[in-house]
């Protein structure tokens, strides 16, 4: 799998409704990927129903031909209240390109890249000095 740049023409985030979630998931089970929940009904027991923000991180091409993108997935989680979590799930290419994105203005591609490299580190509630 080669990384995706945030230059790269197939970069791209999205919002996705928690049933396009469910169907991502599904499809990924469908073809045996690894990178999924282990079940629906997994995935229900971390994902709080609402929409999910999604960002594309990976492709894995074979003979030149994308067979899946790996993205990370940013949304809120069942049992920690206001809590957010972060996971990767692959998406099938078509469903990849169906996706609406939300990245099309170059200032708002900048601040949501910094919102996901910030999710993905760790983020922590702090008392202020």
């Amino acid at each position: 799998m080669s990384l995706i740049h945030s230059t790269d023409p197939d970069f791209r985030m999205c919002q996705i409704s928690f049933d396009t979630l469910l169907a991502i998931q599904l499809e990924a089970e469908e073809r045996g990927w690894a990178t999924r929940w282990s079940s629906v009904d997994a995935l229900r027991s971390q994902v709080k129903e609402g929409s999910v923000v999604l960002q594309s991180l990976m492709r894995e091409e074979r003979g030149g031909v994308v067979r899946a993108y790996r993205c990370l997935l940013l949304f809120s989680t069942v049992d920690d209240g206001d809590s957010g979590g972060v996971a990767t799930i692959d998406l099938d290419p078509a469903r990849f390109e169906s996706l609406e994105r939300l990245d099309r203005d170059p200032d708002v591609r900048k601040v949501l890249i910094r919102m996901f490299s910030l999710a993905s580190g760790g983020i922590s509630m702090i008392s202020k000095k």
